[in-house]
């Protein structure tokens, strides 16, 4: 989008919040960047470069505005509705692979060399792998100095610099402010500590953040799945929040999600601050913080059908996961049985099987089980029949081997091909991994009961042959209708708990 000037002006003039994330306002004459809804004055025109990443802008030497804070804009919904290199590439990166294995892990995880990796970020993006980490690592280390009293040597490595030069001089580039500086600006509560984060009585290494998205959001749908759906031990809902356990790189997590009309509350415990910004990048694709709902449902209103249910509860979101696997897992023990079943099954893997945890402030008391701990698991104990059983130790041991691979980084029709070759696996099953699991937008799901029971009702077509052409007019955002499709019935998934 940074490419049509015309558009990106009017964008800015209207302080228009829906395309922050799209592109980056950066200003010749002061030497900063703004999102598109920065409160301040519009610069002339004539001013103003559009750039398509924070990165970009800060490798052309442009600081980030300290009234807006175009570093915390929701991501670019691009990144979760493409399967292409670069939406792959950017998708691993939020994960933290650069980090961690620097750019030759990276390129090894997408299947190019690091020449073909880079060139395509820097054309698309105007900034390499490297630049884009470096900008990820500088927000993280803008959220620590900001929400917590950590000393800044520990800020820097929690943040993934390399050393704590490297990170003072990367936030002077980024924000023309001394790590120091940036906490002294800080709201104060009682004189001490800064205004959210760790406190006295806090839980250690627990942090209160705040996730913003683009409006509109309705969290009925989104919660009231997660909720429903929770797998006991590992999910719950508590005192308005969803609350679930973490498997992260350097350790593991507990993650509190509640909904406000602005922003999502986080409040995240991790026993390792190294795991923040992965915890957050999955939490955000968990809920699709990043998903531009404005496009979404003027696709859908054009059909006269769907219109009405878009009008009603604009804003749906496709409810996803934290862990790709996990999903797939629980989608099989979800095959034909009724959703309390489900989470029996679940429950029963998790309590034998899964890395146990402490949760001072609830209910919680275990990791989800790893493949190559379930693929352990004795067919004979599993309370199912013998032809799921199959589906489920061959599916474990394929995540297990490698041979089957599902993460952010998967390629859709690589791993659409690779499940359906399973034993066990129809498209029902395939087609629900893709959409809560690898996060296709386009996803449909024509044989499933409930949207069948919603398009009979609705007089769309009932059997999955016709519906699916009838849907052709939905792409790309099927997932999402079949959301407004699920969304007529009374389930307990349609509503935010009490």
């Amino acid at each position: 989008m940074h490419s049509d000037r015309e558009r990106c002006v009017r964008a800015v003039r209207s302080k228009d919040a829906r395309f922050d994330g799209w592109f980056f306002t950066a200003v010749t004459t002061t030497g900063i960047y703004c999102r598109a809804s920065c409160p301040v004055v519009p610069p002339k025109p004539e001013n103003m470069i559009f750039l398509p990443s924070a990165a970009a802008c800060q490798q052309a030497s442009f600081r980030a505005c300290k009234r807006c804070r175009p570093d915390t804009s929701p991501g670019s919904p691009e990144w979760n509705q493409r399967a292409d290199l670069v939406a792959r590439a950017m998708r691993l990166i939020a994960d933290g692979v650069v980090d961690r294995d620097g750019v030759p892990g990276l390129a090894v995880r997408l299947g190019y060399s690091t020449r073909q990796v880079e060139r395509q970020l820097l054309a698309e993006l105007g900034a390499g792998p490297l630049a884009l980490a470096r900008a990820q690592r500088a927000q993280t280390a803008r959220l620590l100095i900001e929400t917590t009293e950590l000393p800044m040597a520990e800020v820097a490595f929690a943040a993934g610099f390399a050393s704590v030069r490297t990170f003072n001089d990367t936030v002077r580039d980024v924000f023309a402010l001394s790590p120091s500086e940036l906490r002294a600006r800080v709201p104060r509560r009682g004189g001490a500590g800064p205004a959210t984060g760790t406190g006295t009585g806090a839980t250690p290494g627990t942090l209160t953040l705040r996730l913003p998205f683009r409006a509109p959001l309705n969290p009925d749908n989104l919660f009231g799945h997660l909720a429903a759906t929770g797998v006991p031990g590992v999910e719950e809902w508590r005192d308005g929040a969803f609350r679930r356990t973490l498997r992260l790189p350097y350790g593991h997590g507990i993650v509190a999600l509640t909904p406000n009309p602005d922003h999502i509350g986080c409040r995240l415990t991790l026993s390792d601050l190294r795991d923040l910004t992965v915890a957050i990048s999955r939490c955000r694709r968990m809920l699709d913080l990043d998903a531009d709902p404005v496009a979404v449902d003027d696709q859908l209103r054009t059909d006269p059908v769907l219109a009405p249910l878009v009008d009603k509860a604009p804003g749906r979101r496709v409810p996803r996961t934290v862990d790709e696997a996990e999903f797939a897992v629980r989608a099989v023990l979800g095959q034909q049985v009724s959703t309390a079943a489900a989470r029996t099954h679940a429950a029963r893997l998790v309590t034998a099987h899964g890395d146990p945890v402490h949760d001072p402030e609830g209910g919680l008391t275990h990791l989800f089980p790893t493949p190559e701990a379930l693929a352990e698991v004795d067919p004979e104990t599993l309370a199912m029949p013998r032809t799921r059983r199959t589906t489920f130790t061959t599916l474990v041991r394929a995540l297990a081997d490698g041979s089957l691979h599902l993460d952010v980084d998967s390629d859709w029709p690589t791993a659409r091909a690779r499940l359906l070759a399973l034993p066990g696996f129809g498209p029902w099953t395939v087609d629900v991994i893709a959409m809560r699991a690898l996060g296709d937008p386009d996803a449909f799901l024509p044989t499933d009961l409930g949207v069948r029971r919603a398009a009979q009702e609705l007089g769309l077509p009932a059997t999955p042959v016709a519906l699916t052409a009838r849907a052709a007019a939905w792409r790309p955002w099927r997932a999402y209708a079949v959301q407004y499709l699920w969304a007529t019935d009374s389930h307990p998934i349609n509503f935010l708990p009490a």
